[in-house]
């Protein structure tokens, strides 16, 4: 799936300044919106909600005081906030907006967690779904090994792929070993940095450009200064730009798909150049595609299968179906071999027919005689 051309030199510097590009809004339950004013910026594209985080509360609760308090504290939020995430989608696509809804990810299984998500936001077709891994810390965020199985529950359900949301330094943990996270380094990249300009610090790997870019936040957008304000919104609200304008955000919207992996040029090699076409100055570089570095577990199973082959060529053949019978020798043997018969009329036939000429044994006995 090729999204769109690779990312210009201009959008990873301050793209937001261009008028051009288009942008989304990100938001939770605690962010205030006003729609009327939200409605008055024609750069704002799309919504994306904030739908589950991890696993739902326990709907019956049990324990002390303190702890049904809490339990019923925490069920009463999700309810409020599954309220609020349909009220917000119904408002924002009658402004026209595109909606989307995203899941953080937290420590548990992966299958379950994929479940919650899809049912908090029993997405349409042409909704945006996007995993939100914070770190690589398993112990307080979803493992990636985790995140890859919660991609696959996700496309199993609705027939497409997340967006992978995340940040610069586990972006590039992922891009790093994207032959081990073949599925999250293939993911649509939302990528959260709030810098002026990511060009040094954009991951590639099997990323080429972002498909959004979380760049304003409350990280760095204060009363007094930020990179972009959008009417009708708290300071703290996060905001996103994209590669494209409106028009063609709208057309690659949901997403859904895989990236294409690009040509790697570890995993490549130069064509060699004529010396005449090398001096004219005038020459591109071609790279030859070699093949994928082979997966640890895909050497393992190359290893273990050869390791079998190399133990049975030691091992004896195990004779256990020869008939127990009187003056049964070589030549016997023979023949039964070479006849594959097993009933005795079968086998009597089969000894008859036997040469015992043919055998060194036989030879040696008659030279004797």
């Amino acid at each position: 799936m090729a999204l769109s051309p690779a990312a210009k030199a201009s959008d990873f510097s301050e793209p937001w300044k261009n008028a051009d590009r288009a942008l989304v809004i990100d938001a939770y339950e605690y962010n205030s919106i006003d729609w009327a004013q939200l409605a008055t910026d024609k750069r704002i594209v799309a919504f994306i909600n904030k739908a589950s985080d991890g696993m739902p509360p326990p709907y019956f609760c049990s324990g002390g005081d303190t702890e049904v308090k809490l339990c019923k504290t925490l069920w009463k939020r999700h309810a409020v906030t599954r309220e609020l995430f349909q009220t917000r989608r119904v408002v924002a696509k009658a402004l026209g907006m595109k909606w989307g809804a995203y899941h953080l990810a937290r420590p548990g299984n992966p299958v379950e967690q994929a479940n919650n998500f899809l049912d908090f936001a029993d997405p349409a077709p042409d909704d945006l779904m996007a995993l939100d891994i914070e770190g690589i810390d398993p112990t307080q965020w979803m493992s990636l090994d985790d995140a890859e199985e919660f991609v696959r529950q996700v496309h199993r359900r609705i027939g497409r792929f997340p967006v992978l949301y995340t940040n610069g330094k586990t972006a590039q943990y992922i891009a790093d070993n994207r032959y081990k996270y073949r599925l999250l380094s293939r993911l649509p990249l939302w990528y959260a940095r709030y810098k002026p300009d990511i060009e040094v610090h954009f991951p590639m790997g099997n990323w080429q450009g972002y498909a959004l870019w979380q760049f304003s936040a409350q990280a760095n957008c204060g009363r007094f200064r930020c990179p972009y304000r959008v009417a009708g919104t708290p300071n703290d609200i996060d905001v996103n730009v994209v590669p494209t304008n409106a028009a063609a955000l709208r057309q690659q919207w949901p997403f859904g798909g895989l990236l294409d992996v690009p040509s790697d040029y570890l995993a490549s090699v130069p064509v060699p150049l004529s010396r005449e076409a090398a001096l004219t100055g005038k020459a591109t570089i071609i790279y030859a595609d070699v093949a994928t570095p082979p997966t640890v577990e895909e050497i393992v199973a190359v290893l273990g299968s050869r390791w079998s082959k190399f133990r049975d060529g030691f091992r004896m053949p195990v004779v256990k179906t020869v008939p127990p019978r009187p003056g049964f020798g070589i030549v016997q043997y023979v023949a039964w071999k070479r006849a594959g018969q097993r009933s005795p009329a079968q086998l009597d036939a089969a000894f008859a027919a036997a040469d015992p000429l043919s055998t060194a044994s036989t030879e040696l006995d008659r030279s004797q005689r």
